[in-house]
């Protein structure tokens, strides 16, 4: 059965939606501006910790929180695996549907809550989500609903903002995330609000053995993390026994 959910978080939830909503048409050019294009290797990343997943043609992965779906692309590319997306941003699907045709794939994506989903319990054998939790109404119920759709030893990949470890390091890109993000952003897309509420989402989220922890106490097994660029980022994995 699902979570019940607060007014609170159908609230916070309608109002990521329409943020999103609203960047949809530059969101992947911020994203590559922004990173300096880091963000495509960290993909690269997340599909060889599947690369076991996605060489086997009968499984099947999903990518949860898609967006405009370049995860799902660099996962489908990556192996012979059968490749879902889903994403609450209509917009957002619009333009990953759009990819299909530019790169010669069939991803079907599928409009859904990915703290309220309509696949049955243990359905995929890998689930991944790229900056996606982080922006879930609540991270412990969203990790409950990606444990109930993986199959008996499915393995969950999160991809997400984290804590710099590098102490200088840590100063400056937080200057940069806090101020010079946020400026650049909101100059581009037009809308500055929704690059000032990634900062604030990252500094609410679980350091990175915070959200081993988490993963622990939800039921995965085997949880691991790696740091990426000096902990801007971390690949967390776990296993559903």
């Amino acid at each position: 059965m699902p979570n019940e959910r607060t007014a609170d978080e159908l609230k916070h939830a309608r109002a990521v939606c329409e943020m999103f909503s609203g960047i949809a048409a530059k969101y992947d050019f911020l994203n590559h501006f922004l990173s300096v294009n880091v963000d495509k290797r960290w993909r690269r990343l997340v599909s060889q910790k599947l690369k076991d997943v996605l060489v086997n043609e009968n499984a099947l992965v999903l990518d949860v929180a898609c967006g405009t779906g370049d995860l799902s692309l660099e996962l489908q590319k990556s192996g012979n695996a059968k490749v879902f997306g889903t994403d609450f941003c209509r917009p957002m699907l619009e333009i990953a549907s759009d990819k299909n045709k530019k790169n010669a794939t069939s991803i079907p994506y599928v409009e859904a809550d990915g703290m309220n989903l309509s696949f049955a319990d243990a359905s995929f054998d890998a689930v991944t989500i790229a900056f996606g939790l982080r922006n879930f109404s609540n991270w412990q119920h969203g990790l409950v609903e990606l444990h109930r759709i993986l199959k008996t030893d499915g393995k969950l990949v999160i991809l997400e903002f984290s804590t710099p470890i590098v102490p200088g390091f840590r100063q400056l890109f937080q200057f940069y995330f806090s101020h010079v993000l946020p400026r650049i952003g909101g100059a581009v897309s037009g809308s500055r609000g929704a690059y000032e509420y990634l900062p604030d989402s990252v500094s609410k989220f679980p350091d990175q053995k915070n959200l081993a922890e988490m993963m622990t106490n939800v039921g995965f097994s085997n949880v691991e993390y790696k740091n990426l660029t000096g902990g801007i980022a971390a690949i967390h994995t776990g296993t559903r026994n």
